[in-house]
């Protein structure tokens, strides 16, 4: 009797679950009709942002702007604003299908291993190597925390911050990220952009000459390989594309939008929602481009000037000279705790990203069930704590955050070409046809899929 009531206990609560991911007429709500209205529902991206700011930010693109100087500022711009439309591909086939990224990968085109989608074998394959470079990001924020207290030894400090992190990731929802991914960075970006100002009074000024240089479409032989890693990680790299979706989804965009059912009134809902989910991009990539410039002047104005490239155990103190140099001595305390903070975001939101997509790949092999809410819910729990504990080992193993940064860049590269693949079948194969976009939406999709082959062509043919 007694086992009996638990599980009508554990069956109640299991159907009491909202399953952000389930599209329910009851859960239908109207989309706000005007830009205030629609600026409440803004979240997914800057939960991307949060994601973007740390690893893409302060790490790789100041060692690109302190290898190459200002000459490949044309890199780091291109990146952060040609892949947005690629990111908004994926957002609206959400919307369009309540469908997550790996199921969509798992329904490509082309052959299979077993059951599963080649498509979904290369994710798994790129993401399983990122591990590295979110090892390299939670050893910064260890290194970081040497610096401020070095009677902690940097494993101390390695294994704190997994810890945390699992706890953090395994108990919360999405409001929960959401709130903590923009209180991290909204401050440490702001002084960034105050350093690039005040480089105006210091030795380390620049002129307007080298800085339009950085728009030449030049890139040196020797910076060719951080061109690479840096272009697919910073602004919204493939992973935080494919991450994206199930931010949208969980905000509600998809779920309020209702089932399709090819009504006028789905249709209605639809375009709103979109419109909700355009501007959600839009006002995110505004702020991380021009944070992720702010880091790249930096860069190469201060330390590609001293000859410094960020490497090692000594990356945090290398990079905390953009600081010092600019505003003073008195800025290593705010550029300690800032970079704690900027560096933090990355491993918070990509673990709670990883925990999701990973359930979600494992459901395609047929391990896991995403789209039981209870199941998925222990999955993500279980994900929470392995994932940091694997990340923590590979730093405390390698000890190169920059180069393992590198790695996983060059990993996410790799998926490019199926991120690009997929949005292209999203629009012209997937989505409603009461959905389509006018011409300029289509030159914007046509241009950011473009740029993001060629950058790397053109970094390639430059090595030669």
């Amino acid at each position: 009797m007694q086992g009996t009531r638990c599980r009508e206990l554990w069956l109640n609560h299991r159907n009491a679950m909202e399953d952000l991911y389930a599209r329910r007429a009851e859960a239908v709500r109207e989309p706000p009709g005007t830009t205030w209205g629609r600026l409440r529902y803004l979240g997914p991206s800057l939960i991307v942002t949060a994601n973007v700011v740390g690893s893409g930010e302060l790490i790789m693109t100041t060692t690109l702007g302190a290898r190459a100087g200002f000459v490949a500022l044309w890199v780091i711009l291109v990146s952060c604003f040609f892949k947005v439309a690629v990111q908004l591909e994926f957002g609206k086939h959400a919307i369009d299908a309540g469908e997550t990224s790996l199921r969509a990968f798992q329904n490509l085109p082309g052959p299979r291993l077993g059951r599963v989608r080649w498509s979904v074998w290369l994710w798994l394959a790129a993401k399983s190597a990122q591990a590295i470079q979110y090892g390299g990001i939670l050893g910064g924020v260890a290194l970081a925390l040497h610096i401020a207290v070095p009677t902690i030894a940097v494993w101390h400090w390695a294994t704190l911050t997994g810890l945390v992190t699992a706890l953090l990731v395994s108990r919360g929802q999405y409001r929960w990220i959401e709130r903590i991914s923009v209180g991290l960075i909204a401050a440490f970006s702001l002084f960034t952009i105050v350093c690039v100002a005040v480089l105006a009074g210091t030795p380390y000024r620049f002129s307007w000459a080298e800085l339009s240089s950085g728009l030449s479409f030049h890139l040196p032989p020797e910076a060719v390989g951080v061109a690479v890693a840096a272009f697919a990680i910073t602004g919204v790299s493939a992973d935080e594309i494919t991450t994206y979706p199930y931010w949208c989804l969980e905000k509600g965009y998809a779920r309020f939008t209702g089932p399709n059912d090819g009504s006028p009134g789905w249709v209605r809902r639809a375009r709103g929602w979109i419109r909700v989910m355009y501007l959600d991009a839009f006002v995110s990539m505004i702020i991380y481009t021009v944070t992720t410039a702010a880091f790249y002047i930096l860069g190469a104005a201060i330390l590609h000037r001293r000859g410094e490239v960020p490497q090692g155990y000594e990356t945090l103190r290398t990079l905390s000279r953009l600081y010092t140099e600019s505003v003073g001595p008195w800025a290593m305390v705010i550029f300690l705790a800032g970079a704690v903070v900027v560096l933090y975001s990355t491993v918070f939101v990509a673990c709670a990203s990883a925990t999701r997509t990973f359930t979600d790949a494992f459901t395609q092999i047929g391990w896991a069930d995403f789209q039981d809410p209870a199941r998925r819910a222990r999955w993500i729990r279980s994900l929470a704590w392995l994932l940091p504990a694997l990340w923590t080992a590979l730093f405390l193993a390698a000890r190169e955050p920059v180069a393992m940064i590198m790695v996983g860049g060059l990993a996410m590269a790799c998926l490019l070409g199926l991120i690009v693949f997929t949005a292209l079948v999203f629009r012209y194969r997937r989505l409603s046809p009461a959905l389509r976009p006018g011409l300029a939406y289509d030159l914007l999709l046509w241009t950011s899929c473009l740029a993001i082959a060629g950058v790397g062509a053109r970094a390639v043919a430059s090595a030669f």
